[in-house]
């Protein structure tokens, strides 16, 4: 009872720190699946749907305070779609798989402790190409790792500065969103099932996602947070890869 009641406090606080900054967790929740030995079969799936809650949580609040850019969203969308059913079809071995992953949750808890600063200058002209070209790729290995794929789009649309930070929130709940359920839609034809514990984990996630969401409103430390989850992804990084 104590190791679920962890588990579900963990799964509250990704969640609540995901949405905050526009991303659904899918990265924090499968670190978790990978720590408590969830099966690979049932992660991936599993992962997107709590995904597709917390994202469009986050995708409401930021839209309605008027940050949201359809114009940055749609080349992205476009090319990130179809490849992120794709790479969900694709049959990959559990130790490939774990491997892959294990580098995605480094990349993640590096994601979360260092931001980029130029989130808030003047923006850049998308440059159309290269949006498609990076939205394929992206979508490709989320739709393969069963993630939404933020962790990646939103460092790029600030580095490259093709958004605001803000912007960027918005954007990328929205890609996040659109990649998972196309995911989601390649594993359940490949063949996959979801956890039966799926509807709590649900419920979970959705109030960690209001609270994130509406976070300007609560007196809680986002920094201890970060690090809290950094340290999940970093621990389970590092298990992945030598299980």
């Amino acid at each position: 009872m104590q190791v679920e009641l962890f588990f579900l406090l963990a799964m509250f606080t990704i969640a609540f720190l995901y949405s905050s900054v526009g991303h659904g967790g899918a990265s924090g929740y499968l670190a978790l699946m990978a720590l408590f030995g969830v099966e690979v079969v049932l992660m991936k799936p599993s992962a997107l749907v709590l995904n597709l809650f917390v994202s469009s949580i986050a995708f409401i609040s930021y839209y309605r305070a008027g940050h949201f850019r359809f114009r940055i969203l749609l080349p992205f969308a476009v090319a990130s779609i179809p490849m992120a059913f794709l790479g969900a079809t694709l049959e990959i071995s559990p130790e490939l798989y774990k491997k892959i992953l294990g580098a995605c949750l480094f990349i993640a808890a590096l994601r979360i402790v260092i931001r980029p600063r130029s989130g808030d200058q003047e923006t850049k002209q998308l440059i159309l190409p290269v949006a498609l070209l990076c939205g394929a790729i992206i979508g490709f290995f989320s739709g393969m790792i069963g993630i939404g794929g933020g962790i990646i789009l939103s460092p790029l649309l600030l580095l490259t500065r093709w958004a605001r930070m803000k912007e960027t929130a918005a954007v990328s709940a929205a890609f996040i969103f659109l990649n998972s359920l196309a995911g989601l839609s390649g594993h359940l034809a490949a063949g996959m099932a979801l956890s039966p514990r799926i509807l709590l984990w649900i419920a979970v996630v959705v109030a960690g996602g209001l609270a994130g969401a509406w976070s300007g409103s609560f007196r809680l430390s986002v920094v201890q947070l970060k690090y809290l989850v950094t340290a999940v992804l970093l621990i389970a990084s590092i298990k992945l890869y030598i299980m």
